[in-house]
């Protein structure tokens, strides 16, 4: 029973965070954790694993698609990868408690700036306003707050790199495949840092894998469907929101 459970978790969350940018491994750490009861260094390795196939799936047919901006993708990357490494060095070194107020605060933060930015673009003329001249600085400090959550603390980090993306002016469901893009090679190199860390829980691992390998071919097409209709609007208030009920969950 519990592998038809964690296939059809493995199947939804892989759809929902692909089609929204994000990884899924915080989800699942805290699935593995709360729900089927595995280790934090477990559950840490078993959930960066099992996110990857279903990221390579979601870049690869938003790559088909067109819609990876990779300068903004790469820019990222020359600073979130360092950041990964780095903090899967010291992450044992780090009080957990200390951990959780970092990484609430950003995601409030992050979540009210991508509202207000949303309320102001009502007010103008130009909905999806383009990057500013410090988009490259920017680019890079979201890839180190990612990086560092993937190396940390076993998360993929899409929570902060979606929302960087939106806030340098990509739109929509390019930023979602940009961001889906990005996670690919954070993810990958955390997992190894994990791996080699602690253990991987295949039993569990595979089932959500398959599932979420599913849910990543589902996602891409899915997209294109919703790229037509007004729900690309709510996309950024939506997530902005979501961002920031994280971040208060964070600190309780």
């Amino acid at each position: 029973m519990n592998i038809i459970w964690l296939g059809i978790i493995g199947l939804i969350i892989g759809t929902f965070v692909i089609l929204f940018g994000g990884g899924g491994a915080a989800i699942y750490l805290g699935i593995l954790t709360g729900v089927f009861g595995l280790k934090a260094s477990s559950a840490a390795s078993t959930s960066l694993v099992t996110v990857l196939p279903c990221l390579f799936m979601g870049a690869w047919s938003y790559y088909r698609q067109g819609q990876i901006d990779f300068k903004i993708g790469n820019q990222m990357l020359l600073t979130a990868i360092p950041a990964v490494i780095i903090g899967s060095l010291c992450s044992s070194y780090i009080p957990d408690w200390i951990y959780k107020w970092i990484i609430g605060i950003i995601l409030i933060v992050l979540g009210i700036n991508m509202l207000v930015q949303y309320i102001r673009s009502l007010h103008s003329t130009d909905k999806h306003p383009s990057a500013t001249k410090h988009s490259r600085l920017k680019a890079g400090l979201y890839g180190i707050l990612g990086g560092l959550m993937v190396g940390v603390a076993g998360m993929s980090g899409g929570a902060v790199i979606i929302a960087g993306l939106f806030l340098l002016g990509l739109k929509a469901f390019n930023a979602t495949a940009t961001s889906t893009y990005v996670l690919v090679f954070m993810s990958t190199v955390g997992a190894l840092f994990h791996i080699a860390g602690g253990q991987v829980d295949w039993q569990a691992g595979l089932p959500l894998m398959i599932g979420a390998l599913i849910g990543a071919m589902i996602a891409p097409r899915l997209a294109i469907v919703l790229a037509k209709t007004k729900i690309t609007d709510y996309l950024k208030p939506a997530i902005g929101v979501f961002l920031a009920i994280l971040g208060v969950k964070s600190l309780i």
